[in-house]
């Protein structure tokens, strides 16, 4: 048992492991908050395209094909 825990201090691989797990983390933390700027950037630009659309129609609510 004793062999076993030297064994296990001394080894590194483990270290990568948990290193790896931050940075997917980290990552995932940054999309995140990058991901809810994006969509207010989108839906702004969809609001102006609509709005810019239904200016050009003549502001709709007709439908009288």
């Amino acid at each position: 048992m004793k062999n076993l825990m030297i064994r296990l201090w001394k080894e590194e691989e483990g270290q990568d492991l948990v290193e790896y797990g931050l940075t997917v983390a980290l990552v995932g933390l940054a999309a995140t908050a990058g991901m809810n700027s994006l969509a207010t950037a989108i839906n702004s630009a969809f609001s102006k395209v609509g709005s810019t659309l239904n200016s050009a129609v003549g502001g709709g609510g007709g439908g009288g094909y």
